[in-house]
């Protein structure tokens, strides 16, 4: 399989089979050198950041329903003829036409031929419709994102997730100290935080547990949690375990945390990483968050609740969220958080600390939930809680409330 038939693989599957890309990725054959895995990347990610614009440029040209092959096919070719330089407009067409079924290959040639010749054109309308094409997010979101934070915020979010997103590293400081930084290419954001002009997925230093890949948002709601060494830790939704790690390095290794997990595999996979980072005090265990649990009430000095959410922050690095969220899928989430939220206050000792984390953007996932657990629960106070958008940082938009029980 040539690298535009396995774009094409990929983008069909999470388009139209509800897959994630990240996941899909890792599977790419090793036969496929690094500039190969380059140019799929780009073609991917940058297809399902563009998608709603991309079939803006064709579909006028078509007549009736295009199948789901030869949409895919279109979209990544536009592609690659607006926003890529690498390959030449002629070789663009030629292998769309060579990929595409035998019914369709003339439609595909003069699709793309026409395309080619009129160059890109401009969405028009009024907002919400002519920004959910412009920016590829659907209206609804657009519209709540107005609705909770104002116009201006909600248009710079989303073109805050057209953008390629920023690789953030974190230095693990059980491994190396801040001499690490000291070397050509690294840029420090703050604390532990930093950007590498060198490509940190797959690099020795990642696979020596020297540095994490975390983003840097990320990074920041775990130095609001306020762990010290000695202290008993729960992260009650833990897998993989970068900020269980992070919350280690912020205690020297010296305590205990609980990271926790409903799947056994995932929790396999917060142990490798704790293995590979040298840390000792973490014990991973297979715990639903959403149930009480007798023998850990009242029983931690810090806790962190990083829940499941609808990952509305994430858009730039994940963009196929966008495509597969509803009003009704975010509707669903908020009581599965409810509970996550009441069952790891429960854990917390008195004068302790929760923090309450989501990567989204959302105020019903969010302030919503700190809201109403603190309306039932006069023994807790809110100490400060943040929002942090993508365009603020350059990283993944998040939530955080730090919590103490009184």
């Amino acid at each position: 399989m040539n690298v535009r038939s396995y774009a094409e693989d990929i983008l069909y599957r999470v388009i139209y089979e509800g897959g994630y890309a990240s996941l899909l990725m890792r599977k790419m054959p090793e036969s496929f050198s690094r500039e190969d895995r380059a140019l799929i990347s780009e073609i991917v990610y940058g297809t399902l950041r563009n998608r709603n614009l991309l079939e803006y440029q064709w579909k006028d040209l078509t007549n009736g329903r295009v199948r789901p092959h030869t949409a895919v096919l279109l979209d990544l070719s536009v592609y690659q003829l607006q926003f890529m330089d690498r390959i030449p407009a002629y070789a663009v067409i030629s292998e769309a036409v060579e990929a595409a079924s035998k019914r369709d290959r003339g439609f595909v040639n003069a699709v793309l031929r026409a395309v080619q010749k009129r160059g890109r054109t401009e969405p028009e309308g009024e907002w919400p419709a002519k920004e959910a094409i412009l920016y590829s997010h659907p209206e609804f979101l657009l519209r709540m994102w107005e609705k909770q934070y104002g116009r201006d915020t909600a248009l710079k979010i989303v073109q805050a997730d057209q953008e390629r997103p920023v690789v953030y590293g974190r230095l693990n400081t059980l491994k190396a100290d801040r001499q690490f930084f000291e070397q050509p290419g690294i840029t420090v954001m703050e604390d532990d935080c930093f950007v590498s002009d060198e490509t940190l997925t797959g690099s020795q230093f990642l696979q020596d547990g020297i540095v994490l890949i975390q983003s840097r948002t990320s990074q920041r709601v775990i130095r609001l949690l306020d762990a010290q060494p000695g202290m008993r830790v729960l992260d009650a939704c833990a897998a993989p375990g970068t900020k269980t790690q992070q919350i280690a390095c912020e205690m020297k290794n010296r305590g205990e945390i609980i990271a926790g997990d409903c799947y056994e595999e995932r929790v396999g996979l917060i142990g490798q990483l704790m293995e590979r980072t040298g840390v000792s005090i973490v014990k991973p265990v297979v715990r639903d968050a959403a149930v009480s649990h007798p023998e850990d009430l009242a029983a931690y000095d810090r806790v962190l609740a990083d829940v499941p959410c609808s990952g509305l922050g994430d858009l730039s690095h994940k963009p196929e969220i966008r495509f597969h969220v509803s009003p009704e899928t975010l509707d669903e989430i908020v009581s599965l958080q409810k509970t996550i939220l009441e069952q790891s206050a429960a854990c917390v000792r008195p004068g302790g600390i929760l923090v309450y984390s989501t990567c989204t953007l959302n105020r019903k996932e969010n302030e919503g939930q700190v809201r109403a657990f603190l309306a039932g629960h006069a023994s807790y106070e809110l100490l400060e809680e943040h929002t942090i958008f993508p365009f603020e940082l350059k990283s993944d938009g998040f939530y955080a409330a730090k919590i103490r029980r009184k």
